[in-house]
């Protein structure tokens, strides 16, 4: 429930729409409860009061002869009559005798109603407490209920107990009791149904809304992940209440004033590489009549230091514009061949076979960064061993060195541009010191990143990639392939994959 609570939506505004209605039907029942057992207590008193005055003008116009037969088939489950020559004088024993009445079975009654006729009323004398005494109230008098004498006993005793005396023509007291106990049990069947009635046509209603909320914000969080792994977006549809369409809007905004900065940029870059060629060229022309030979070749060695830094550094904001498109590739095969092809030039590179992992990227930029990252380990640790570890949430290509390392502190410096641990500025001992920034910006327009650890003997990188759905990148289980033996072994076998791209490091 609470896994429900903290990841759906849906189920979260399901839960309160729920409790909304148990809190209100539980603030009705309170309310309401004690209103409804003074209106059930009336009616019954009112009943009660009604049946006794219709009985003791009965009684007055018939013999007394006549008088137990009609007592008796004038009581029910719940409510006994007799006659008596006082009044009730004393309430404490007229209502122990009115006990005594209502414990007594009606006449006359066999089977099954009989036995419902005659415990209800006992039930109820079976509950009372017989040292509480009743409350009299008298009914006759002007204004009131009863032309002649009457008492009107609360008997607190009893579960709704009540009694009346009624003084008839001939001097005796027609008496009579009632003791019922109300059913005052809330959660019944009928309750029981009703609720659920409502709450299921609340539930429905609940996950209509919480859908038609969740939805556009799906729909906000897939484009977000797609466009922050440098993936192309279509606009979101700008449609619905103003919270939503206005947060489409403003994604939409975002996200073209995004694209148009990296291309104005891209532009800019464009046009500065064109206008450096014109001087740099002028430069080498200029330098061919130089005399001096000595001279001639140190000027040619910086424009041609100058070229290669400003091609790599347009490479490297090229690399930011993303503009490859982005598919789905075997990612074992992708780095298999790269190993492949570094091999052939005499790399000293081994891969670890894996299986088969299907992932959505751009192979052509990330086979880029393996290279960069493979292509140092090389330079700097004599060797290179390549492998594809999966977690549950991420899909790292793993590369292991034998060299000396990176000092703690410069784990983050090594990745800005031109940065070089290796401070001779030699082409052939350090490159232009742009290959771990473009490679960090690859795997960052992936949605990943590059980790740096050092080892007991070597630097190990991994190029940590994001996993959204673990079903959707591995290959199925029922697609055919053929696995190479495990383990490491070198690559010396045809390449295979996209050729080699020029090396930035």
């Amino acid at each position: 429930m609470m896994l429900l609570w903290r990841r759906s939506l849906a189920a979260r505004f399901l839960m309160l729409v729920l409790l909304a209605l148990a809190l209100s039907q539980a603030i009705t029942f309170l309310i309401s409860w004690d209103e409804r057992g003074q209106a059930l207590h009336a009616a019954a008193k009112g009943e009660f009061v009604s049946r006794t005055s219709s009985l003791a003008l009965l009684l007055d116009t018939t013999p007394p002869s006549l008088r137990p037969d009609i007592l008796n088939v004038s009581g029910t489950a719940y409510t006994r009559f007799w006659t008596s020559d006082d009044g009730p004088s004393n309430p404490l024993a007229w209502q122990q005798e009115a006990f005594t009445q209502l414990a007594k079975p009606l006449p006359g009654i066999a089977g099954k109603y009989a036995a419902y006729m005659n415990g209800q009323a006992s039930s109820a004398v079976d509950a009372a407490d017989p040292s509480v005494p009743p409350r009299m109230l008298d009914l006759s008098g002007n204004g009131r209920p009863f032309s002649r004498p009457a008492k009107f006993l609360y008997m607190d005793a009893a579960p709704n107990g009540m009694g009346l005396s009624v003084r008839l023509n001939d001097s005796t007291w027609l008496n009579a009791a009632y003791a019922k106990a109300m059913p005052n049990a809330f959660w019944t069947t009928q309750s029981a149904i009703s609720l659920a009635l409502t709450a299921l046509i609340l539930s429905a209603i609940a996950i209509f809304g919480a859908q038609a909320i969740a939805r556009p914000l799906r729909r906000l969080a897939n484009a977000a992940e797609l466009f922050g792994r440098g993936e192309a977006v279509p606009r979101l549809p700008e449609s619905g209440p103003d919270d939503i369409r206005q947060t489409a809007e403003a994604f939409n905004r975002m996200q073209e004033r995004l694209q148009r900065f990296v291309e104005d940029r891209t532009r800019m870059l464009a046009a500065i590489s064109h206008d450096l060629r014109t001087p740099l060229t002028s430069l080498r022309l200029r330098a061919e009549f130089v005399q001096d030979h000595e001279l001639q070749e140190k000027m040619l060695k910086t424009i041609e230091e100058i070229q290669t830094m400003t091609e790599a550094a347009l490479a490297f904001a090229r690399e930011d514009a993303a503009v490859e498109a982005t598919r789905t590739v075997d990612l074992s095969a992708l780095v298999g061949s790269l190993c492949d092809d570094l091999a052939e030039l005499g790399q000293n590179v081994t891969v670890s076979d894996g299986p088969k992992v299907l992932y959505r990227c751009r192979p052509d930029s990330l086979r880029r960064a393996i290279r960069n990252l493979v292509e140092n380990a090389v330079r700097y640790g004599e060797q290179a061993k390549v492998s594809l570890v999966s977690s549950a949430d991420s899909l790292d290509i793993v590369v292991e060195d034998a060299g000396p390392g990176i000092p703690q502190g410069d784990m983050e410096q090594v990745f800005a541009p031109f940065f070089r641990l290796e401070q001779s500025r030699n082409r052939e001992t350090g490159g232009v010191g742009l290959g771990l920034s473009i490679a960090r910006a690859i795997a960052r327009h992936h949605g990943g990143d590059i980790v740096l650890e050092n080892r007991n003997e070597g630097l190990r990188a991994l190029i940590r990639l994001p996993l959204i759905d673990m079903a959707k990148q591995l290959a199925p289980a029922s697609m055919p392939e053929t696995k190479p033996p495990t383990g490491l072994r070198s690559r010396n076998r045809p390449a295979i994959g996209t050729p080699a791209l020029p090396r930035h490091n």
